[in-house]
């Protein structure tokens, strides 16, 4: 230990990489939370062939992953409602799944990535089924409505 006008440096001190975590390591663990050299390097990337945010790889704290994720996943959300007003369509069905994972190192539980799985029906008046389809649904929809059953 070398100390000197109150400056000190233990041989054993730990390199804190994610300040204001644990530096408690858990047992059978290669490091604290604190320490994480996985958590301070991870990055987050999209996969989709959409314009929306993290098409470039970036690192996102731990502590802002979730809601990081959440709006991003939302972005995929909005576009889908964009496309089905844009090409007369209707969102039929739209899911957003948050992941979340255990860092190997650490053994802190992190927010990992998100899916969103939308669903959108799109008319087409110009297709002759779609037009049978309609004009069969209108007279299937009022057939029987004015029955009057004598007992």
């Amino acid at each position: 230990m070398i100390s000197g006008y109150g400056l000190s440096l233990n041989e054993d001190a730990q390199i804190i990489r994610n300040p204001g975590e644990s530096t408690r390591k858990q047992a059978g663990r290669e490091s604290s939370p604190a320490e994480c050299e996985t958590c301070k390097n991870r990055k987050y990337q999209d996969g989709s062939d959409e314009m929306v945010s993290f098409k470039a790889a970036a690192h996102i704290s731990p502590d802002a992953a979730a809601s990081r994720v959440r709006s991003h996943e939302q972005e995929h959300v909005s576009n889908a409602y964009r496309s089905a007003a844009e090409n007369n369509g209707k969102v039929v069905s739209c899911n957003v799944a948050i992941h979340t994972s255990v860092c190997p190192e650490c053994g802190r539980t992190f927010v990992s990535g998100g899916t969103t799985s939308t669903q959108i029906k799109y008319y087409n008046e110009d297709n002759p089924y779609q037009k049978e389809l309609k004009s069969s649904d209108a007279a299937n929809k009022y057939r029987g409505m004015n029955v009057d059953i004598a007992c």
